[in-house]
């Protein structure tokens, strides 16, 4: 059972298409992984899926519903997707235990206690019980960055879009942000996560999608895209990422 369909999107800023005709499904409980150049078009395309850019053409479909529909609400689209960013958007006045129950309160209509409740379950799940009540500021970047997925969590979306989450990481960090979507993973979440990590890509994800210059020019298996790609240049993107090791 698919959960999201994309159908001949495209997306254009001004003169410059970013998503050119593009198509792409991803069943409930998978993880894709989208790689591509930066400037490919991934992030956009999250962005379209989760209706933070409308789309200029095409469709998109969350289980039975097209939600690029020019005159449709977002907002409760959006209560159904959640959206991790490179940086990490934390509110930097309020605690870790604040940022995580702000939108579960203000926006799902949740009570103070169970929305606090459920956040703790969330704190304890992934290693940062102990910091809730600490501030931003006094979390390093990989911490950071696991509050702002557990955020994102606390909203019980349906589908999680992860926007190149540790591209703003030192080396050292990237590994504890992997780990939770490892677990996520396991959990069957089902996920779109743009990245650069091509090992994190090759372990872990159920396939993987290469875009260039807005386009699906190759998705398969981790195994297959990166030791035998059937296209030319998906092809040369890997031998141009090995010669830059």
């Amino acid at each position: 059972m698919y959960k999201l369909r994309l159908k001949s999107v495209s997306k254009s800023f001004g003169s410059t298409r970013v998503i050119n005709n593009l198509s792409l499904e991803v069943e409930t409980g998978e993880m894709v992984c989208l790689i591509g150049a930066s400037g490919s078009g991934k992030s956009t395309l999250l962005r379209c899926i989760n209706l933070l850019e409308p789309v200029d053409h095409g469709e998109i479909w969350l289980d039975d519903f097209d939600i690029a529909e020019p005159a449709l609400d977002p907002d409760p689209i959006r209560k159904r997707i959640g959206l991790v960013f490179q940086s990490f958007n934390l509110f930097p006045h309020l605690s870790v235990l604040e940022n995580i129950t702000l939108a579960p309160c203000k926006v799902n209509g949740k009570s103070k206690k169970d929305a606090q409740d459920h956040a703790i379950e969330l704190l304890e799940r992934f290693g940062l019980a102990d910091k809730a009540g600490t501030y931003p500021d006094h979390l390093s970047g990989g911490q950071q960055q696991r509050v702002a997925i557990v955020r994102t969590l606390a909203m019980q979306p349906e589908l999680l879009l992860l926007d190149e989450i540790t591209s703003a990481l030192d080396p050292e960090l990237v590994g504890e942000v992997l780990d939770v979507v490892r677990t996520l993973k396991a959990q069957q979440m089902t996920m779109v996560l743009a990245t650069h990590e091509m090992a994190f890509a090759r372990e872990a994800a159920d396939r993987v999608c290469f875009l260039d210059h807005g386009s699906v020019v190759e998705i398969a298996s981790p195994d297959q895209l990166f030791t035998q790609p059937a296209e030319a240049r998906t092809r040369e993107f890997l031998a141009r990422l090995l010669a830059e090791r």
